[in-house]
């Protein structure tokens, strides 16, 4: 089986500039954040996530692929912040703003919900556990 999700070379800017404008400013910004912590830029996974960096997984069953480091998506009712690691960081959940999560993803209305600084934590945390957990 192989990821629905790969890297193409479809223009981030181009994809960004097609968002509505109250979402491209928060898209913005979370290049800006992202790209200052993978020291990677910006790159279309599927048609509508931006990833940063690159990992290999493999499972115990024996899937194995490539992902993102950290990404997100704008989509229509929420910011997707895609946090690979998942949220084991309570001390970090607990400042960080309103939110809802998936197993790895964090939603919100604005990324003006979201304590910075706790994001930036929370994604550093993430970026550390998955390389911990899936080292090339």
């Amino acid at each position: 089986m192989t990821n629905k999700t790969v890297p193409h070379g479809d223009d981030v800017e181009a994809f960004i500039s097609a968002q509505p404008e109250n979402r491209q400013a928060d898209c913005r910004e979370l290049i800006t954040l992202m790209n200052g912590l993978t020291k990677q830029p910006p790159v279309m996974w599927g048609k509508s996530i931006v990833g940063f960096g690159r990992y290999h997984y493999k499972y115990d069953s024996g899937r194995e692929g490539d992902f993102f480091l950290i990404g997100f998506s704008p989509r229509k009712q929420n910011l997707t912040i895609y946090v690979m690691a998942g949220f084991g960081r309570e001390d970090l959940m607990k400042n960080l703003g309103t939110f809802k999560t998936g197993k790895s993803c964090l939603y919100v209305k604005q990324l003006s919900d979201l304590n910075r600084d706790s994001l930036l934590e929370l994604l550093k945390y993430s970026m550390k556990r998955t390389r911990e957990l899936y080292p090339d």
